[in-house]
């Protein structure tokens, strides 16, 4: 059930959602500036450095689908509120930790909250603008956050690292979320899905484990991938996953109800947001490195340095709202891709000494523009027909294609540098730009599968994916 909310109010929602979007994806990249720092100042070793990294990730994708049912069942407002305040005090634990240990573990916190938090938001967002132009809108501010947010990340905490210290890339969360709060009491409306809702439990636990160990493979896989170790990981986090669709299908009340995923738009969108988000995290990861490394860039010259990119689709989003209505998402959701493969191509002539100005600036606005024209529909696309029980699992799903594909992206992005850099060392400048150039031309690879997924599966006009009818059969419970 839900309380319907007057129409001017509406927007506010929007504006604090699209807030707790913006601080949940630029966490994942906020701190990769602030390291360094962060290593020197509490003696973390490489392998707790990685950490810092990978405890964010793991518990964000392996809880996201739980946190996307808990909002459903347990209610949307009420699990955005309780997922708000839990990141902001993980938060404030990494922002005063002394050791390296209490670091990870609050990274492992705030992904956790952030599993509650994001599906949340969105689940809001998707019942709050259910159809027509206004949804377009919405969503279209939405996907620009979230397209941006991991630059914006970048050029933060450049600023924070520079003027404060490391810990402020942390704390500086606290802020938003005290904001965030006060948005929430204020127009939040709660909703929930309707009748006797029951957790599945066996679902929850095979996912949660299966996707875990997905992500911690994935990590591992940077360092090795033939290692028994991370084939383990890797073959158990699929082998789990198997065995969770299998329960899926024989559950009255699934944790992921698969209508959601086996409709052949919204997987295209899935399968598109998530090499988007790799490409995001993984190229803005490997350009921070040749700004700072290679040019020999301040982390806040490389933070401003990186500011083009979601400037430009700050600019081009508008644009890509007033066509989404007028051509359909089929069109935007390929030319985008094309147009970031191009930019990522024209990025991998990167020189030692070459300037900014020539090699890097024009690259970065061309990449915002079109990843206006993917982030703009996207979001949209992959939440089409969703039945309002279903919205957080939906949600769940869409934050869980950007989160998973970001691991694994920057997996495949760094095992593509490790070949390419061969036996030379980190010394070596010139080295170190070939090797970031073949991340760049994999990351443009990438965009080209996201435009053939685009023509193959994303049907148009995106209204003909209707809510599915609350009287559609359930398949049986188990036993």
């Amino acid at each position: 059930m839900s309380t319907p909310l007057p129409s001017h109010r509406r927007w506010w929602v929007l504006a604090v959602v699209s807030l707790t979007q913006l601080v949940v994806v630029l966490d994942g990249t906020i701190v990769n500036i602030a390291l360094p720092q962060a290593q020197e100042s509490l003696g973390l070793t490489d392998s707790q450095r990685q950490w810092v990294i990978t405890a964010y990730a793991l518990a964000f994708g392996a809880l996201l689908l739980l946190g996307g049912r808990v909002a459903d069942y347990w209610g949307r407002k009420r699990t955005f509120i309780v997922g708000m305040v839990g990141f902001a005090l993980a938060s404030a634990y990494g922002g005063f930790a002394q050791t390296g240990v209490d670091l990870i573990v609050a990274r492992g916190l705030q992904g956790a909250f952030a599993a509650l938090l994001a599906p949340a938001a969105l689940a809001l967002l998707t019942v709050t603008f259910p159809t027509g132009k206004d949804r377009n809108i919405a969503f279209a501010v939405f996907g620009t956050v979230a397209g941006a947010g991991a630059s914006v990340g970048l050029v933060l905490g450049g600023v924070l690292t520079e003027f404060l210290d490391w810990r402020w890339c942390l704390l500086v969360n606290v802020v938003f979320v005290a904001v965030g709060l006060v948005g929430a009491f204020a127009v939040l409306a709660e909703s929930r899905a309707d009748g006797d809702n029951r957790y599945d439990i066996l679902g929850a636990v095979t996912v949660t484990l299966g996707l875990g160990s997905l992500v911690y493979g994935f990590s591992l896989a940077e360092t090795g991938w033939g290692s028994p170790l991370t084939i383990t990981f890797l073959a158990g986090g699929v082998a789990l996953l198997v065995l969770f669709v299998w329960i899926e299908t024989r559950t009255a009340q699934p944790l992921l109800p698969l209508r959601i995923v086996t409709n052949r738009m919204r997987g295209g969108a899935f399968l598109i947001q998530a090499i988007a988000g790799s490409v995001m995290i993984g190229s803005t990861l490997y350009l921070t490195f040749h700004l700072q490394i290679v040019m020999q860039m301040s982390a806040l010259q490389a933070g401003l340095a990186s500011l083009p990119l979601p400037v430009a689709t700050m600019v081009v989003a508008p644009l890509a709202v007033r066509l989404l209505p007028r051509i359909g998402p089929r069109p935007l959701m390929t030319v985008g891709p094309l147009i970031v493969a191009g930019s990522l191509w024209y990025l991998s002539f990167i020189t030692v000494t070459g300037s900014y100005v020539v090699q890097v600036l024009p690259a970065l606005i061309v990449m915002g523009a079109g990843m206006a024209l993917v982030f703009v529909p996207l979001q949209n696309v992959a939440l089409s027909g969703v039945a309002p029980d279903d919205a957080g699992a939906a949600s769940a799903v869409a934050n869980s294609a950007m989160q998973i594909g970001g691991s694994i992206g920057l997996s495949i992005f760094t095992a593509v540098y490790v070949v390419a850099l061969g036996s030379h060392t980190a010394a070596e400048p010139t080295a170190l730009a070939g090797a970031y150039s073949a991340t760049f031309i994999a990351a443009a690879i990438g965009m080209l599968v996201a435009a053939v997924l685009a023509v193959t599966m994303i049907r148009e006009p995106a209204s003909e994916l209707l809510p599915l009818p609350e009287d559609e059969p359930q398949p049986a419970h188990a036993g």
